[in-house]
């Protein structure tokens, strides 16, 4: 039955107060004291303009905010998120994370999924937040925008804050971490997808605030401000927005304890570096144990060294400010005169730390946690490397930085690549096609090959720079990639990293699935030893891989999730450039584990004149834009 209607305490702009956060409590038979919500929330997506660095720059944003608005659920409740589009741009949001069980066509990747929902149209996405708690996001899958379209999605447990398998904290606190962008984003995507990734974002931010190091105008700016009490414990709820970056976090003087990422526990361990991968949450205990003051609290920009192409050096600063008993009349603390404490900043260019931190991380007995496949069904070693295509179609070309290539990004030496021109979203004509295996919608499915095409030395450093070696390997090709798993498959996947034209580490985020993470080392895979390094004890469960420079990383998961799903790299460059396949997963034997129909209002790729509206969706060689109706 349906109990009282109440709201959630969400953020309102106060022009679109519709946004507000909508409950029905509805009880379940038999268990008249627990609770499953449906929370509504309205997203407007419109342009404003926000001053940073010294600049007025428009941009594209959630209610007037940046971040956008925080979404807080409980285990079990299920969202409706009704979004609509006042911006010029096409707009499909994700939530990054979420399992999306039998409800794929909420996943929102644009003509994977979905048609994009296009200027002044609105669309509502329905699913359930059933069997996960923790932190999570959303954010915009159409070209760069998740640089100013994301948030939080938090999952509370059922049983409250008391059911933590951690010590309860005071406070909880999301955090997002990103990158402020100056230049249009719309033509940072135009340049990726012609293969060009030298633009650079202005600054980086900690709650879309630039912070103490980006001062312009020789007036101190705003940064994001902690302010705590002593003895307290915090909950920092950790997410690396960014389009391009990994980052470290410290705060001077104090240690963190990581509980959670990607929402699944970890066994707590203390540490005073944060590595954060862009797609990555992370949840860390930070008690207020220091003298009383103010403690700056870092991001450092992480970067591989050379022969990669490098970059400007990076970071964001906000504050831990404790609060005292003699507050003055201004309402300040007592230390507002006392200068901050400033931690001791890792290197830049240090990628061991990141390659423990996240080596580090064991998963939580906990009654939510899954049983790991003991054996895989299906195998894949999948190579991670840039390459080139010749421009205009061309059978032959020269390579190695030539203007006849263009750089793309690929597994396998396949990089992907939609066809020119579809009628709806490949969930769509999968779901009306089942039957056929080899192709989706009438386009043929290239099979992600099971190892690369050739075996070579991937991790030799001589392959970075242009040059003879490197152009004998860099031949791709552009299909629209993918695999078909059987429903139940227990797929082990090994992402190689390689040297090949670049060294860095890979954030690889699988849509609608956790993983595994089974193993992971520096140099290059070889099965006769490597598999006795898995851990089937206590792997991580995560959905962002992070697959280190130079390394591998060994990760197994069930397909049991019927749909298509999307698997690629969290940097978007790789993203836009083609380091992406799709997954698609069968129905299965039960009715629970059927993909039901799409909903009546998913959006339509039409203009209205009878023709399909992917050829701006997915441009080639640097014609159109994802971005524009």
């Amino acid at each position: 039955m349906l109990g009282t209607m109440k709201s959630r305490g969400v953020p309102v702009v106060p022009a679109v107060a519709a946004a507000a956060a909508i409950i029905l409590f509805v009880f379940t038979a038999g268990q008249p004291a627990a609770t499953a919500a449906i929370v509504e929330h309205t997203f407007i997506v419109s342009q404003v303009n926000m001053t940073r660095s010294c600049k007025e720059t428009l941009v594209t944003v959630v209610n007037g905010q940046l971040p956008g608005p925080a979404i807080e659920v409980t285990e079990g409740d299920s969202l409706s998120v009704h979004v609509v589009n006042k911006s010029p741009y096409n707009i499909t949001i994700h939530w990054h994370g979420v399992k999306q069980r039998l409800s794929c066509w909420a996943d929102g990747v644009p003509m994977i999924t979905q048609c994009p929902l296009r200027p002044n149209h609105n669309f509502t996405y329905r699913f359930d937040v059933a069997g996960q708690e923790g932190t999570l996001w959303w954010h915009a899958h159409v070209g760069c925008f998740r640089a100013t379209l994301h948030g939080a999605l938090i999952i509370r447990p059922r049983h409250g804050a008391s059911s933590y398998p951690f010590p309860k904290p005071h406070v909880e606190i999301p955090m997002i971490i990103g990158e402020w962008w100056d230049m249009d984003l719309v033509q940072l995507e135009r340049n990726m997808v012609d293969g060009d990734f030298r633009d650079n974002p202005t600054a980086m931010t900690i709650n879309g605030q630039l912070g103490d190091p980006f001062n312009c105008s020789g007036i101190v700016k705003d940064g994001f401000v902690l302010d705590v009490e002593a003895g307290m414990t915090y909950l920092l709820r950790l997410i690396n927005a960014a389009l391009f970056t990994e980052f470290y976090l410290k705060i001077a003087g104090h240690k963190f304890t990581v509980v959670a990422s990607d929402a699944n526990y970890v066994n707590p361990y203390t540490t005073d570096t944060i590595a954060i991968a862009p797609g990555e949450t992370m949840d860390v205990l930070v008690v207020a144990n220091a003298p009383p003051g103010k403690y700056y609290m870092v991001a450092v920009a992480l970067q591989t060294p050379k022969p990669d192409q490098q970059l400007p050096f990076f970071m964001t600063s906000g504050m831990v400010q404790y609060r005292s008993g003699h507050s003055h009349n201004n309402g300040t603390t007592g230390h507002h005169n006392v200068a901050p404490v400033v931690p001791e900043l890792p290197d830049q260019h240090d990628t061991i730390t990141t390659y423990y931190f996240h080596g580090n991380l064991t998963s939580l007995r906990h009654p939510r946690r899954p049983q790991v496949p003991v054996h895989a069904d299906e195998y894949f070693f999948i190579t991670l490397s840039d390459g080139s295509i010749c421009r205009h179609g061309r059978q032959s070309c020269k390579r190695s930085g030539s203007n006849e290539s263009m750089l793309v990004a690929a597994m396998n030496n396949v990089s992907f690549q939609l066809p020119a021109t579809v009628a709806a979203p490949l969930l769509e004509a999968h779901y009306y096609h089942r039957n056929n295996t080899a192709s989706i919608g009438g386009v043929d499915l290239y099979m992600l090959p099971n190892s690369p095409p050739r075996v070579f030395n991937f991790t030799d450093l001589s392959l970075v720079p242009s040059g003879p070696k490197e152009a004998q390997l860099e031949a791709t090709k552009k299909r629209m990639v993918g695999r078909r798993f059987r429903h139940g498959t227990a797929v082990e996947v090994v992402f190689q990293n390689t040297a090949l034209m670049q060294t860095g580490s890979h954030p690889m985020h699988l849509h609608g699935h956790d993983v595994f993470v089974l193993a992971q080392d520096h140099g290059i895979y070889d099965p006769a030893k490597d598999v006795a390094k898995y851990n089937l004890v206590d792997p991580p469960v995560k959905n962002t891989v992070v697959v280190p420079r130079l390394g591998w990383v060994a990760l197994r998961f069930v397909a049991d999730n019927p749909g298509l799903w999307y698997v690629h790299c969290h940097f978007d460059f790789h993203m836009i450039m083609g380091m992406d396949a799709v997954f698609i997963v069968d129905d299965g034997p039960t009715v629970a584990s059927i993909l039901p129909p799409p909903p009546d209002d998913l959006p339509n790729c039409n203009h209205g004149d009878n023709h399909a509206s992917n050829e701006l969706l997915y441009p080639h060689e640097g014609k159109g834009s994802v971005l524009q109706s």
